[in-house]
């Protein structure tokens, strides 16, 4: 049912050809959660509000801080140690009180992201860190909710959608098509490391309220299985095509429970120390005994391991399984060696020196293929 709408409000958009007041009331009735409402989020929040968005979450538990008032022009001096969604909420409602406007002081996890999304149509993420970002993702594909992603550092900056319904493919590719795994901590800057120009995040943050309205109202060309970015010093834009693939959809969490057990900041954290064995030295140990191995990826991911004995507990059910270890020596291994890393940092860490703790270099298909041309 179609809100009653100001036509002197929104005239200057009403009177585009194929708009009027279909597409106005397609916006009045649709619902968008911005996460983080810093430098992308405030330009994307002002011009949602602005274009008649019938309802609009802000999802931040952070503060203002003098730092951020260069890029998240939202926001005024007067600001400083307010909390965000609170504050935008507050200004935002000034601008457009036709709308509903929900804040949302808290900051997202894996515990209260699926229920705080649920509301929506359209998920924006205007996060500036891998953990959250992964998060989001994986919460958008599980709830089936589009995602219109974007981020900037120095002088570039990155939109695409995600996760929108195909006729082909049920599903267009997701971030982690982009980006299967994440990176390790400090291996990528972000903006309070890297910097940013303080135009970006409005150019960026405008380009995705842009791909809000285009998915809403149906309108336009929308960047689905392609990523554009634009380079502020060249003004140079380009795209490049990403494919769905299903070996990244199983590095997904399959359900609401496994998703709420996922440490996504762990995750994306580094291994302090490495002590990775290759696949030669990995059969040796199996042949001497006196092993526990232990297969971090989820349970449906392939291929199956059924050449030797081992455990099967997801990385993110290791924090309360490892006990059940209880030979000297461990060796976890995952897909391609990057989460057994991760498994073996924390093993590492619970059981100090008291067991000698390797991950499986390359993975569980490195190992395939050595015995394969061995």
């Amino acid at each position: 049912m179609q809100k009653e709408i100001s036509y002197e409000r929104y005239q200057r958009q009403m009177i585009l050809p194929g708009f009027g007041e279909h597409a106005q009331g397609q916006l009045a009735d649709a619902s968008v959660l911005v996460i983080g409402a810093g430098g992308l989020g405030c330009p994307v929040l002002q011009y949602l509000v602005a274009a008649g968005v019938g309802r609009i979450g802000i999802a931040d538990g952070d503060s203002v801080s003098l730092s951020n008032l260069h890029r998240q022009v939202l926001f005024h001096t007067s600001d400083i140690g307010k909390n965000k969604a609170e504050t935008a909420a507050d200004r935002l409602r000034r601008l457009n009180p036709e709308i509903v406007i929900q804040p949302i002081a808290e900051n997202v996890s894996s515990r209260n992201l699926l229920e705080i999304i649920s509301a929506f149509d359209i998920v924006v993420d205007g996060t500036d860190n891998f953990a959250t970002r992964y998060m989001i993702n994986d919460a958008c594909v599980l709830m089936n909710k589009v995602l219109v992603y974007a981020a900037v550092s120095r002088f570039e900056g990155q939109v695409a959608i995600f996760n929108y319904p195909t006729a082909q493919a049920g599903r267009s590719s997701n971030y982690r098509d982009l980006f299967p795994e994440p990176p390790g901590e400090n291996e990528i800057l972000n903006c309070a490391d890297a910097g940013v120009i303080g135009v970006l995040p409005g150019i960026i943050g405008s380009m995705q309220a842009n791909e809000v309205i285009k998915v809403i109202t149906g309108m336009g060309e929308l960047l689905v299985n392609q990523l554009l970015t634009f380079n502020a010093m060249t003004n140079q834009l380009y795209t490049v095509k990403i494919t769905a693939k299903q070996e990244t959809a199983q590095l997904i969490p399959q359900t609401a429970a496994a998703f709420e057990k996922t440490d996504y900041a762990w995750l994306c954290a580094s291994p302090s120390t490495v002590n990775e064995i290759d696949a030669r030295t990995f059969n040796n140990l199996v042949q001497k005994g006196n092993i526990d191995i232990v297969d971090v990826r989820e349970l449906h991911e392939m291929p199956a391991v059924d050449e030797f004995q081992h455990y099967r507990i997801p990385l993110a059910e290791l924090k309360t399984a490892y006990l059940q270890l209880k030979n000297d020596t461990v060796v976890v291994f995952c897909q391609s060696g990057k989460r057994s890393l991760l498994a073996m940092k924390f093993l590492s860490e619970q059981l100090g020196t008291t067991k000698r703790i390797h991950s499986l270099q390359g993975g569980i298909i490195a190992w395939k293929t050595f015995c394969q041309t061995k």
